[in-house]
């Protein structure tokens, strides 16, 4: 097998593992299909899952169930990229509004942003408004901030719509939890159980 492909295939594996978003299963079948044209046998893979602390995680993951009793949609590992998570808000939205409920705005971080969370120890949020009105962003991103910060984070952004919320340090530390949805469809049960409290 080509070095540089077994390189890419390790540094993979542990950026799957150390994002604590997928079991062991996940994982090869993600490496499957990233790799389909290469000649490459994953069967006798053995892939340990870690065991971190979770304890940044666990505030991250409490901050974004404040912002989502405040009407924001807040979504752990939303897509690859930002545009992705874009997309996924807004098809969020959508959903929210067929079962009766809605949204001021939404928050994110991409699969894209936890690879360099692991790599550089700072985690970038994206957020948004969904009418594309830049005071109601403005006031979104200031919430996320508060937000964050009253969670002990310290945060790094210059109060314009145009940049992105950074919590700098982060040191990624989740482990993985066969009990927890998140992505969307655990952005949406957080979003609904906090909607029933209103």
């Amino acid at each position: 097998m080509d070095e540089n492909i077994v390189e890419e295939l390790d540094l993979m594996t542990e950026t799957l593992v150390k994002s604590g978003f997928f079991d062991e299963d996940e994982i090869l079948e993600i490496l499957e299909e990233q790799f389909i044209d290469e000649d490459i046998n994953l069967d006798d893979m053995n892939i340990e899952l870690t065991n971190s602390s979770n304890s940044n995680f666990s505030k991250l993951e409490e901050a974004f169930t404040e912002l989502s009793k405040k009407g924001i949609i807040a979504i752990h590992n939303c897509g690859y990229d930002m545009e992705e998570g874009v997309n996924d808000a807004f098809e969020l939205l959508i959903h929210l509004r067929n079962n009766n409920m809605d949204s001021e705005g939404f928050c994110f971080y991409t699969f894209e942003d936890i690879e360099e969370a692991i790599s550089e120890d700072k985690l970038k949020i994206t957020f948004g408004d969904f009418d594309n009105d830049k005071s109601k962003a403005l006031e979104i991103g200031n919430t996320i901030k508060d937000i964050l910060e009253s969670s002990g984070f310290n945060i790094i952004w210059n109060c314009t719509v145009d940049e992105q919320i950074t919590i700098e340090p982060f040191k990624w530390d989740k482990n993985f939890n066969p009990e927890m949805e998140y992505e969307m469809e655990g952005a949406f049960e957080v979003f609904k159980r906090n909607w029933c409290k209103k």
